[in-house]
């Protein structure tokens, strides 16, 4: 070797340069398979006990009250937790095939109970706040027969959820959560028929703790976990991930420079959410950074707002990830402390307005990077960078994800790639392509990805462009979601409740733009001749019907037809249209400006809803202030071009 010569260490191949979207190119000349990444999310745990035993790894809060007393332990201490639980799944009969149900609000024990499920089996993390019948439908699903659920003391009526999921399953093992730190003797659990009943923590301590006992350690290729998302049913679907996929979307998002092993990440977004999971758990675990969670109920706790600028300060944050509605609240809370350690904060998973990366950002001095990302690729797939601005992206796609918008011919189900900058449906390759939807096999579950994965690209359902750097812009969904502050509401169900009500004979449920939640759902309705049902007795039928509070519809409006396309189907994107329309003429008639909000017009151009608002002369500061709080493209009557609020 010369003088001139560069020694390419392991190291440098499992972190290269990545500051900007400049690297790239560099970055991808190297095969992923040649970067020396762990093959397992539990080759992870034990390449973190290894590399940082005695480094703090997480830091459970009990509860904002408490956020001076959490419960903390080392890297090398979760890989002793992992081991116990891991080898207590297998002692309930749980194998590489068999999915753990895990039903519980974040706790210390949760995130060890989801890791050790994927160590020798595969996590199945499903939102306690679900539908009985939903909730009960995805474990059917999972066909998991051991389950872990909250406790009584963490939350009464989970472990109730629990118990009577656990008897319509046949489960042969409930084990119980306590919260974090609880003190003192655990409350006696009532036996249920059949079903092995006791806590996790307690049965899990006369496990070894050094090594998996009576099971292989995990595969590239074995499915690690099932994370439910929305699907165009009234039931959520369960989209399946590879150790590879979470591995490598881990590694994406930890690889860039701005975060080393001494930075510490504040996690609150619950962890049956896939975000929870790879952003603030393995990301983090793969470049041995503390994790500080906040108590159970993470960001819809009230007093954390209260002591979150104190609590960055004390733990020294450098980041934390949430959604738009979150940055929305905190913009508004006076920095009463020194928050030098925040480098940046992290938003996805609903439209950002612009207003409130505005007000986050000059009330913090913080920049506030925008993401992208759906289950079906595991979780994220572009970000932006701190400094580096390309206004109206949501960011760069992540190495080795490669990104293009297509045109699919609705007779033929042809895809044509569109060029760089054209609009499209966005498609995503890559390793972090999901294998499919769980279905029902002869052989147990199994992933199918047919209709959604087409010669290796995902169909994402979203419309935009990409340019010639990757950086991707939406303009839309093709899909009907609704996401209200970061949850996905399936409009299925709110169409499925009106259409029980005797007088109505259609119903289309989309989102309308909302300055705090993102948007919320409306419905349409047509009634048969002559009923005289109002829209208040439909909106109280819906509260007593329609499974999710969050799905009720915050308006019914009456119509006497639903538009279709041209082959009969429904055609949601002209009532997205008209709900944006009525969102904003609402917003200028509560600022008094009756005449504008009469003459406000809302059109589609390309699938995307913009909105003109006629000139609003000496007001036109309170307008732009208040429209800018919404996540929609609009601008003043005479401009040429509208204006994204994101």
């Amino acid at each position: 070797m010369t003088s001139g010569e560069l020694v390419t260490t392991a190291a440098d191949l499992l972190w290269p340069r990545y500051a900007g979207p400049e690297d790239l190119t560099e970055i991808e000349s190297v095969p992923l398979a040649d970067r020396g990444l762990p093959a397992s999310t539990y080759d992870m745990v034990v390449r973190a006990a290894r590399e940082w035993p005695d480094h703090p790894a997480t830091s459970f809060l009990p509860d904002a009250d408490r956020w001076l007393q959490p419960s903390t332990r080392s890297f090398a201490a979760l890989a002793r937790d992992v081991h116990r639980v891991a080898n207590l799944f297998t002692r309930s009969g749980v194998g590489r095939r068999s999915a753990v149900a895990v039903i519980s609000p974040n706790c210390e024990s949760l995130l060890t109970a989801v890791l050790a499920a994927e160590a020798v089996g595969i996590a199945a993390p499903v939102n306690p706040g679900l539908a009985a019948e939903h909730a009960s439908r995805l474990v059917e699903l999972s066909q998991a027969r051991v389950l872990v659920v909250a406790g009584p003391e963490l939350s009464p009526q989970t472990w109730q959820l629990g118990r009577d999921i656990a008897a319509r399953v046949k489960a042969t093992t409930l084990l119980a959560l306590r919260p974090t730190g609880a003190a003192g003797a655990a409350p006696g659990l009532e036996p249920l028929d059949g079903v092995m009943v006791a806590y996790l923590d307690e049965e899990a301590a006369a496990q070894p703790g050094d090594r998996l006992v009576g099971a292989h350690a995990p595969s590239a290729t074995d499915i690690a976990s099932y994370f439910h998302t929305g699907g165009t049913t009234g039931t959520p679907k369960l989209a399946a991930h590879t150790h590879a996929n979470e591995v490598a979307d881990a590694w994406m998002i930890a690889a860039h420079q701005y975060l080393d092993s001494g930075s510490v990440v504040f996690a609150a977004l619950p962890l049956f959410h896939v975000n929870a999971v790879v952003v603030t758990g393995l990301a983090p675990l793969l470049r041995g950074q503390h994790v500080v969670w906040a108590g159970p109920l993470g960001y819809r706790d009230p007093p954390l707002y209260g002591v979150f600028w104190k609590l960055v300060e004390h733990y020294r944050i450098a980041t934390l990830s949430g959604v738009p509605t979150v940055y929305a609240v905190l913009a508004q809370v006076p920095v009463d402390a020194d928050v030098s350690s925040l480098r940046y904060a992290i938003v996805g998973a609903s439209p950002l307005p612009v207003a409130v990366r505005s007000a986050f950002e000059s009330n913090t001095g913080v920049s506030l990077l925008e993401g992208y990302g759906l289950t079906e690729a595991t979780c994220a797939s572009a970000r932006n960078f701190p400094g580096i601005s390309r206004g109206g992206s949501v960011g760069q796609r992540m190495p080795y994800q490669q990104v293009k918008a297509v045109t699919i011919d609705p007779g033929t189900g042809a895809w044509t790639d569109a060029a760089p900058g054209q609009a499209g449906v966005i498609a995503i390759s890559g390793p972090t392509v999901f294998p499919g939807y769980i279905v029902s096999g002869q052989d147990g579950p199994r992933p199918d990805a047919t209709g959604k994965v087409v010669d290796g690209w995902l169909d994402t359902g979203d419309l935009g462009h990409v340019d010639a750097d990757g950086f991707i812009y939406l303009t839309g969904r093709a899909k009907d979601l609704i996401i209200r502050g970061g949850h996905n509401i399936d409009p299925v169900i709110i169409e499925d409740a009106l259409l029980a009500h005797p007088a109505v004979t259609a119903a289309n449920a989309v989102g309308r733009p909302d300055a705090r939640a993102g948007e919320v759902p409306v419905a349409y309705v047509t009634l048969a001749p002559g009923a005289a049902v109002t829209a208040g007795e439909l909106t109280a039928w819906a509260q007593q019907h329609v499974p999710e509070r969050a799905a009720i519809p915050k308006d019914i409006i009456l119509t006497g037809e639903l538009p279709v396309t041209a082959v009969g189907k429904p055609y949601k994107p002209e009532l997205r249209r008209d709900a944006t329309e009525r969102a904003v003429a609402d917003e200028l008639a509560a600022l008094g400006l009756h005449e504008h909000s009469r003459r406000t017009r809302a059109v589609l151009r390309d699938g995307t809803v913009i909105v003109t608002v006629p000139d609003a002369g000496d007001h036109a500061g309170e307008v732009t202030a208040a429209l800018n709080r919404y996540a929609i493209n609009w601008h003043y009557a005479g401009q040429d071009r509208a204006t994204p609020s994101s």
